[in-house]
């Protein structure tokens, strides 16, 4: 090649007017006497080009012509035709396409024209164009050195964008092929082509059998997992067949299906006729798809003894295990497409889980064979859950952390959610286990949690998916711990001795007094007995993880899922069990892993869900006012958990009332006045001699107003909050005060205090505002959630002060 050449910048930095150089300098090459070396190295460099950037690249129309003249030539070398296709396929869709499959005999031309016409997005009916024309040639004896292993992967390709564009005839045609492929190929290896070398020997020697994957002569028919030097082309179709069978039997095989009748002959008496079908001679005589379920099934049956030999390359092993995913699935498919298979299925499988179940290695196989038994035992009559119990106890368990495992597991409980869990309690009993999975690989599986966590939440489960939610970046942890723990040397992993404290998780990982809150957190099943509150040593101990990135990670999806988790709960809970969870709430606050960031966010949504409780149940205020007396009167809480707080004392204010629970007394009113009043004393008094603490305003505000409502309901407490609002301006305009809290702040607080005075020298109005009836609970006046306060009082303010300063709600 010329040395003088320019050489091209980046494909990617190639601006149109230098591409359209260079397609002209292409173009000369390809219409010269003689396609060489040079024009193959152009090609390459121009279909990078074109690839090499998402935003499409235009060519001369005459250009594209002359590639499209240039892949139809007969003369025109191989690999200059496949790198024709690949820039047209680079292109499509393209207007200026003259390309037609309809009169090519040549079976490589055809599948390089098919693939450019497949990419062009059905425009113009080009996939019902190639189905029909690869049909064609398939049906027909193919000429010498011709070869239909060029074609399959076409077809596969069609019946995947478009299964209708081939006909009931044409699908039987291919069905009759596909058949013979799977069961009739040559059990003698190949012959290896002569290189055509000077030394090259014409007397080659005679082809020997094909072996099995331990290196035993085959004896039975050629499949998949046949092992041989070289292959015959009847051997690559059978290899292509198996490939593209699960997506033709999904496509065609159930099609002109009739569904056995109640009358029809029992399951017992199909499945003997099946086999008496399978051994008979005269399968050639079955319609033709239900010929090619029978060669399947034959196939699939044979792929499974095969898997049990133990193979003499590990690549052979890798494949072992892909075979038997793949033959598992078929028999499903076929099974439910023909129920006359099923009673052979089953006895075939379950002998089958019952010698890989003890195999971690063969964990994938597991799940088809689950999908199989999931979908056919009802029928079959046979007792599956032994084979789900042993899936969702030791998988998780022991492979938490095989990432495409742990995507592939949860994607098959999320797709059979609903027949587990008509079907079995095992899946809901198991949710421990399953949320290993998410613990160790939280980013890529928080979207299908996000859509099995309802499937896992009734009542029996909603208290203990809740302390386990909060208790995730803790199970990552622990599971961490667990992994290091088993990767020791034997010698190490003696147990801890109790007399002497751990200094290191590992070591209490084996520690009698740490063993059996590992145990809890790291539990395979539901325990609903257990009480969550014998992990707080543990979590204070695993707080040295708490900087590692996994945790980090998984503590950030726990937001998403308690959002989420009191979204479904909501849809089914009762008063108890919200008074429960309630409860719950106010407690954990005081029990999360010490994540900071973690603790806000969980802050965040806690809060924002009790108010959502309490409008499903405001009964709670006076049935659980031990509990929310003692967190509201507790100066800590304001500091360290503002957002519970706030939201906390925005319920008594809002539903502490007769209006929404009879039981309500002036005493219990009374009551929780004191509390907050002496909190609001707590925080606003002035100490000259110490320094005053920052609180933050919104908590000022909402305990002011809920004193103020309380009072409107039992008035003879009007006189104190009165005089409690007054000396607020002598609060906001301290010296002390100023220097913590800013002016914005400040004046917002004495804003609220002068608006419930106002209020207050009104009680009649006073009592509407603050105690309207349930039924308009929730006009305009009453929908404030957190600081803000009806708009009711702007009103009463301007009737009794013309110009006082307003705050935005």
């Amino acid at each position: 090649r010329p040395g003088s050449r320019r050489p091209l910048p980046p494909a990617r930095e190639i601006q149109e007017d230098e591409l359209r150089r260079f397609a002209s300098r292409v173009a000369a090459l390809l219409q010269g006497p003689a396609l060489g070396p040079e024009a193959v190295d152009c090609l390459q460099r121009l279909h990078l080009t074109v690839a090499a950037t998402k935003y499409p690249r235009k060519l001369d129309g005459k250009f594209v012509e002359l590639l499209q003249t240039v892949l139809c030539s007969s003369k025109c070398p191989e690999q200059i035709q496949v790198l024709c296709a690949a820039i047209l396929r680079e292109m499509s869709p393209c207007n200026d396409l003259i390309l037609s499959c309809d009169e090519i005999q040549d079976t490589k031309l055809l599948s390089l024209v098919s693939s450019v016409l497949l990419a062009q997005g059905n425009k113009k009916a080009e996939v019902s164009a190639v189905g029909q024309r690869i049909v064609k040639v398939l049906e027909r004896r193919l000429p010498e050195g011709q070869s239909a292993l060029y074609l399959l992967p076409v077809l596969s390709n069609v019946i995947s964008l478009s299964p209708e564009s081939l006909t009931e005839e044409q699908t039987n045609v291919v069905s009759r092929k596909m058949a013979d492929w799977l069961r009739y190929a040559s059990i003698q290896q190949g012959v290896a082509q002569p290189s055509g070398g000077f030394f090259s020997n014409p007397r080659t020697r005679q082809p020997g059998p094909v072996t099995e994957v331990d290196g035993a002569i085959a004896t039975d028919f050629f499949t998949v997992l046949s092992v041989g030097q070289y292959y015959t082309q009847d051997q690559w179709l059978n290899v292509q067949t198996f490939s593209m069978l699960r997506n033709w039997l999904l496509s065609y095989g159930g099609k002109g299906l009739k569904t056995p009748n109640s009358d029809d002959k029992s399951g017992m008496d199909r499945s003997v006729m099946s086999v008496v079908s399978t051994t008979s001679t005269s399968s050639r005589l079955l319609p033709p798809k239900e010929r090619l379920r029978e060669k399947a099934f034959e196939y699939c049956q044979r792929l499974i003894e095969q898997s049990n030999r133990r193979p003499l390359k590990k690549d052979d092993g890798d494949l072992q295990k892909a075979c038997l995913i793949e033959a598992v699935t078929i028999m499903d498919i076929i099974c439910q497409q023909d129920s006359s298979y099923m009673y052979r299925a089953v006895s075939f499988l379950k002998i089958l889980h019952s010698r890989i179940c003890g195999d971690a290695t063969y964990a994938r196989a597991l799940l088809p064979i689950a999908q199989f038994f999931l979908n056919h035992s009802k029928m079959a009559a046979v007792d599956s859950d032994a084979i789900y119990k042993h899936l969702f106890t030791d998988i998780p368990a022991q492979l938490f952390h095989n990432p495409s495992l742990a995507f592939e597991f949860v994607q098959f409980c999320k797709d059979n959610s609903q027949l587990f869990t008509e079907t079995s309690s095992i899946f809901r009993q198991s949710f421990p286990n399953l949320f290993k999975f998410l613990a160790w690989n939280s980013p890529p599986l928080i979207s299908e949690f996000v859509d099995l966590l309802p499937f896992l939440l009734d009542a029996g489960t909603a208290i203990e998916i809740f302390h386990l939610l909060l208790d995730l970046p803790c199970l990552t942890a622990a599971l961490d711990i667990q992994l290091r723990s088993t990767a020791l040397p034997t010698s190490e992993r003696a147990a801890s001795d109790p007399a002497v404290k751990p200094a290191t998780c590992l070591e209490a990982f084996r520690h009698p007094l740490y063993k059996s809150m590992f145990q809890y957190l790291l539990r395979t099943k539901s325990a609903p007995e257990d009480t969550p509150e014998r992990l707080i040593p543990l979590r204070q101990l695993l707080g040295s993880l708490a900087s590692s990135p996994r945790v980090m990670q998984c503590a950030e999806t726990v937001p998403v899922l308690l959002e989420l988790f009191f979204r479904v709960v909501a849809e089914f809970a009762d008063g108890p069990l919200i008074n429960q969870l309630v409860v719950l709430l106010l407690q954990r606050s005081d029990q999360l892993y010490e994540i900071p960031a973690f603790k806000d966010d969980v802050y965040r949504v806690l809060s924002s869900q009790l108010v959502m409780l309490c409008k499903l149940h405001p009964a709670l205020i006076v049935e659980l006012s031990k509990e929310i007396l003692e967190f509201s009167g507790t100066v800590s809480n304001i500091q360290n958990k503002e957002a519970i707080f706030t939201h906390v004392v925005w319920a008594i204010g809002e539903y502490m009332s007769v209006s929404y629970d009879k039981r309500c007394t002036v005493e219990q009113i009374n009551r929780f006045f004191e509390t907050l009043e002496a909190m609001l004393f707590e925080i606003t008094q002035l100490r000259p001699l110490a320094s005053t603490s920052s609180y933050a305003p919104r908590a000022i505000s909402v305990l002011m107003a809920t004193l103020t409502k309380l009072a409107a309901r039992s008035q003879d407490l009007i006189p104190r909050v009165s005089m409690f609002l007054s000396k607020m301006r002598t609060f906001v305009q301290s010296p002390a005060v100023t220097s913590v809290y800013c002016e914005e702040d400040l004046e917002e607080i004495l804003i609220r205090a002068t608006e419930l005075m106002n209020l207050l020298k009104m009680p009649s109005v006073a009592q509407f505002v603050f105690t309207p009836p349930v039924d308009v609970a929730s006009t305009r006046f009453q929908r404030e959630v957190n600081d803000s306060l009806p708009f009711a009082l702007r009103i009463v303010t301007h009737l009794l002060e013309p110009a006082p300063g307003c705050m935005p709600g």
